[in-house]
């Protein structure tokens, strides 16, 4: 397995590990970054670490593959992600507060003449 799938999936273990401790009602939705590094490890049939499969409430002897598919799993019921700043915890918002987005430039932006 290449070393950057596995330090971007340790680094999701870890990001779980906290997620999973925010109680239930209080829990932002799973974020849409996981999907990368679980897809990259989806065929990986090796064992992870077993600090890694305790974290993710799996059994040692656990492979990448399982893990990937456990976090895969969250987004199947799932009708929206959380914004970065509301992870791992839901933020406190008022219904009629809208986001703000900061302007990005078009490509044709980006080389003026």
């Amino acid at each position: 397995m290449h070393q950057a799938a596995s330090l971007q999936f340790e680094r999701v273990v870890n990001e779980f590990a906290r997620w999973l401790a925010v109680p239930e009602d209080e829990r932002s939705p799973a974020p849409a970054w996981w999907w990368g590094p679980a897809i990259a490890v989806l065929d990986v049939r090796q064992p992870m670490p077993g600090a890694w499969s305790h974290a993710l409430g799996l059994e040692d002897g656990s492979t990448f593959a399982e893990g990937a598919c456990l976090l895969l799993a969250l987004f199947e019921d799932q009708t929206s992600v959380s914004w970065p700043e509301d992870f791992p915890r839901k933020a406190d918002t008022k219904d009629d507060e809208i986001r703000k987005l900061q302007p990005q430039p078009s490509d044709d932006s980006a080389f003026q003449p």
